[in-house]
């Protein structure tokens, strides 16, 4: 490219930021992760209508999220506090703002179905949950089970203490209380001193156990936000390199694989489109920080710059020769059709007889349940060297016919964390990180 050209597409990129920026102002604009789908799971964006979903889909304000008899989906927000949606479930975000004092204000409506809440309870962080007739603020810590029907509403407390507003009154429910509330208005609610189980309240002990282990405490170091560390903890890895100082690289690739090989140009009104990655750990590299392409290692993110909500250019470095950065498309989506899939490399996942997976090289986690491959590192090693591994996944905790009461204290030993492992062919280099090409 010349240097003219050069130069109108930086002063192009320039004004359009400049001209965005009081707008981004005004409007505290937030965003929070679709983090998890499994099954049926479609979403409205602000549009009317409902379209396929894809996972990391940024959520705002106005969004809706159902699944279907088959489907199950988690949304996550910025200090790691996660919402969960069971089968035919329908939630609304009504509000997602920022206050002046840089608090985060959440309003989520649960309007159909089974929701599971868990909320980390950052300080000046609110969390409005609304449920037919009922409200409940969340400013501390807890973790909620809520239930909607056309008939009536529940709620369990799995942990801390919450407050109940309803046209009846205010009821104050404690660790392991419920109480069901009925669709008339000025019913009194009845209160349990205990939880009734439910099937998927195992799935949602698992889930937690998955963000519990592999969240990292110290992603100030390279994330400003909390959500997505899960993530990048289990598909991946960081590690030293010459230059860059400390990048991270996911398992499962090979000299093939480039971090735009899967994903989707999302249109959202005011903003255009934006990049969506389809990777299960594809949040924090897409918005955060930039892709670089290292000789001898292959592409990896490197942590810094600014946050930005929507990633309608990724951010690339040093690629290689031939390299084709992706596009978004040119012309306005028309209704309905708001999310343009992008897939460059064929299926990386499938199933075999008697439940083994087969994991591809460049698969980049594509297709692999979080949690449920033990030591992924040590895997993705083996892929490399193979092309092909056959492995059999610890499923998370399927719903069984007579549960415990309450969320289930099974512990799925697959979800503890190793050591990161050489993925590379050799010479390794003398970081401990990944082998060279």
């Amino acid at each position: 490219m010349s240097s003219k050209a050069v130069a109108r597409f930086t002063f192009v990129v320039f004004f359009s930021l400049l001209i965005s920026l009081p707008a981004l102002a005004d409007s505290h604009v937030r965003i929070v992760r679709l983090s998890y789908i499994e099954g049926g799971v479609q979403i409205d964006r602000d549009t009317g209508q409902y379209e396929k979903a894809i996972v990391n889909l940024p959520i705002t304000e106005g969004f809706k999220v159902r699944t279907g008899a088959d489907g199950r989906a988690e949304v996550e927000f910025e200090d790691g506090s996660t919402l969960r949606l069971a089968s035919n479930t329908t939630v609304q975000f009504p509000t997602l703002s920022l206050r002046d004092t840089g608090a985060k204000v959440s309003v989520a409506d649960i309007q159909a179905g089974t929701a599971y809440v868990n909320f980390a309870g950052a300080k000046n962080n609110d969390l409005t949950l609304q449920f037919g007739l009922q409200k409940v603020v969340l400013g501390r810590a807890a973790h909620l089970r809520i239930d909607a029907t056309d008939l009536n509403t529940s709620l369990a407390v799995f942990k801390g203490d919450v407050a109940v507003e309803s046209p009846s009154g205010s009821l104050q429910l404690k660790k392991n209380q419920s109480a069901t509330f009925d669709a008339v208005a000025g019913a009194q609610p009845l209160l349990a001193k205990n939880i009734e189980p439910e099937p998927l309240d195992s799935w949602d002990k698992q889930q937690s156990q998955y963000h519990e282990r592999y969240s990292s405490k110290s992603y100030g170091n390279y994330s400003p936000y909390a959500y997505g560390t899960s993530d990048l903890s289990y598909y991946g890895t960081f590690f030293s390199a010459p230059g860059y100082g400390m990048v991270w690289q996911p398992y499962l690739i090979g000299a093939g694989w480039d971090p735009f090989m899967d994903g989707a140009w999302a249109f959202s009104p005011g903003f255009g489109y934006g990049w969506v990655s389809s990777y299960p750990w594809g949040w924090t590299p897409y918005h955060y920080g930039s892709w670089a392409f290292l000789p001898g290692y292959g592409w990896a993110w490197q942590p810094g710059g600014v946050w930005s909500p929507f990633n309608s250019q990724p951010t690339i470095l040093k690629a290689p020769t031939g390299f084709r950065p992706p596009r978004p498309p040119t012309a306005i989506a028309p209704k309905g059709t708001t999310i343009v899939t992008v897939n460059r490399y064929p299926s990386s996942l499938e199933s075999k007889a008697g439940n083994r997976l087969e994991i591809r090289n460049n698969s980049a986690g594509l297709g692999v349940p979080r949690g449920q491959v033990s030591n992924l590192a040590k895997v993705s090693h083996q892929v490399e060297q193979r092309g092909t591994v056959s492995v059999h996944p610890v499923p998370m905790v399927r719903p069984t016919s007579n549960p415990q009461r309450g969320p289930s204290s099974s512990r799925n030993e697959n979800l503890r964390p190793s050591s990161p492992q050489p993925r590379m062919s050799s010479p390794a280099p003398s970081s401990g990180g990944p082998r060279r090409k």
